[in-house]
């Protein structure tokens, strides 16, 4: 397709022209043309981030490297997005220390604040369990003027130390915020207390909350009702009943800041010789639930809290008792729900979840609980499921699925070998430029000339090539068996013919 060039070029106009393009080596031409058709032209920030987009998305790494060297180069300023878009794209290829290399290298840029930057790449070593590197970055980056706020990073740090029983560092890392100009946030101190609760230090974590009710809890938030849970849920696991009544009461009156006639002490006697320790939790469970100010916040916690540890039950009770009290369940709380039936394979139960429990609320589903739902078809290898699943969410979204999804459910199609189905949702992809990776290609174009679908073999194959992606020789030899036969073979010619012009 020939390019339309204007009579003055801008970047805006330039990132429209090579969105356009489905092949990114061409894209990528045309961007580099620019310049050399308008020497007063100067790519800026936006652009370069589109053309690196493309090609980072298209596995074109070379020459994403290549441009960004380019915007080195031009020193325009870029924000702080692009980096995030490239280290994300390095580490999903397996390219780790190229991720890192590149974060090392944003100060040599025209970028004033890479803070997301700083969080993406701790995230990323604290993902593959390297925490010395984690650490030797935090140091060499958390004392610049560029990185705005450091407290992502430390939640980051105490995390990683927990998930290695390492919670007495943790706690020092916490204490020392205060040195680093941090002040801890609800996520820092659920972190925290987790930790130190699964590690058995319940005497520390009865003092982290004591620190919470003055720091963070002062006028009573809701959300922070799942802090004080997992603290109580620690009690009660070390047979600490009375203890976790006690401070069930602190709880009630000086970090909900309940009026004295919602204080419902929970009667646990008939617990304490007993080993039904999870009936005792659910009992305070209630004894907070009631007992605190209603609230949306503290419900939505609550609810969101339970259906991630899997205690669908009694999350279910929850929404029961906040809908009683008049509240109505939030999008959060059926995304959580869904994501727990789907981790239990309970798929039916989760559909209905979707179909009539947020109906009955009028919560319209959004796309990502459809997502949530669509890849645990996938998992559990229900096609049918997921183009049905796909065309409602279409219908009652506006949306049909992400790029990802789109890929899981192509897959799916070429492993039950249906092909036509299969080419039938490439030309949807098609449609909202989710284009397919190379496998995928090779996969449908190999299925559709085994049943004899030269058409669109032939099309797909073009549409393949026309992206710059090469098909690999075994789709060669499947084309070249489809049509080397007496009825074919004038077509054949000119098929051949007509991929060699790409």
């Amino acid at each position: 397709m020939s390019i339309r060039w204007p009579r003055v070029l801008s970047p805006t106009y330039l990132s429209q022209i090579i969105r356009t393009q489905k092949n990114p080596i061409k894209a990528l031409h045309i961007f580099n043309e620019a310049k050399s058709r308008y020497p007063n032209y100067c790519h800026n920030g936006p652009v370069y981030a589109t053309m690196i987009s493309i090609l980072g998305t298209s596995g074109r790494l070379t020459e994403m490297r290549d441009v960004i060297e380019q915007m080195r180069e031009d020193s325009c300023e870029c924000k702080d997005s692009v980096f995030v878009s490239v280290i994300k794209t390095y580490a999903n290829a397996g390219q780790v220390d190229e991720a890192v290399s590149v974060y090392k290298t944003i100060p040599q840029f025209n970028c004033v604040n890479w803070t997301e930057s700083f969080n993406t790449i701790l995230q990323i070593m604290v993902n593959e369990n390297r925490l010395e590197m984690a650490h030797r970055l935090f140091v060499e980056s958390s004392c610049g003027w560029e990185v705005r706020s450091r407290v992502r990073a430390l939640n980051l740090l105490m995390y990683a130390l927990c998930q290695k029983s390492r919670s007495d560092l943790a706690l020092q890392l916490f204490q020392e915020m205060d040195y680093q100009s941090c002040y801890p946030n609800r996520d820092s101190y659920a972190i925290l207390m987790k930790g130190l609760c699964q590690d058995r230090r319940l005497h520390e974590a009865t003092h982290l909350l004591y620190s919470m009710f003055w720091r963070i809890s002062q006028k009573g938030n809701g959300e922070d009702i799942v802090v004080y849970r997992t603290l109580l849920d620690a009690l009660c696991d070390a047979g600490k009943l009375e203890e976790a009544v006690e401070i069930l009461d602190k709880i009630l009156r000086k970090g909900l800041k309940a009026p004295k006639r919602c204080y419902n002490r929970p009667d646990l006697g008939q617990f304490l010789d007993s080993k039904d320790i999870e009936s005792a939790k659910r009992v305070i469970h209630e004894a907070l639930i009631k007992g605190s100010i209603p609230s949306l916040a503290s419900y939505n916690a609550m609810a969101i809290d339970l259906y991630t540890e899997g205690k669908i039950d009694e999350a279910d009770k929850v929404i029961m008792e906040m809908q009683d009290r008049g509240f109505r369940p939030t999008h959060s709380i059926f995304e959580a729900k869904v994501a727990a039936l789907c981790k239990v394979t309970k798929v039916n139960e989760a559909i209905k979840v979707i179909e009539e429990d947020m109906v009955k609320v009028n919560c319209l589903p959004t796309a990502r609980v459809y997502n949530t739902l669509l890849k645990s078809l996938y998992n559990v290898g229900n096609s049918t499921a997921v183009l049905e699943s796909l065309n409602k969410m279409s219908n009652k979204v506006g949306n049909a699925g992400d790029r990802d999804t789109y890929g899981m459910l192509l897959e799916m199609l070429c492993g039950e070998r249906r092909y036509v189905e299969a080419s039938q949702l490439l030309e949807k992809m098609s449609i909202k430029s989710y284009w397919p990776c190379t496998n995928s290609y090779n996969s449908v174009i190999k299925g559709l000339c085994s049943i004899g679908r030269q058409y669109e073999a032939v099309m797909w194959l073009e549409d393949m090539m026309s992206q710059g992606k090469l098909p690999e020789i075994s789709v060669w030899n499947s084309m070249a068996s489809l049509f080397c036969n007496s009825e074919n073979i004038k077509v054949s010619s000119e098929t051949f013919s007509r991929l060699s012009s790409l």
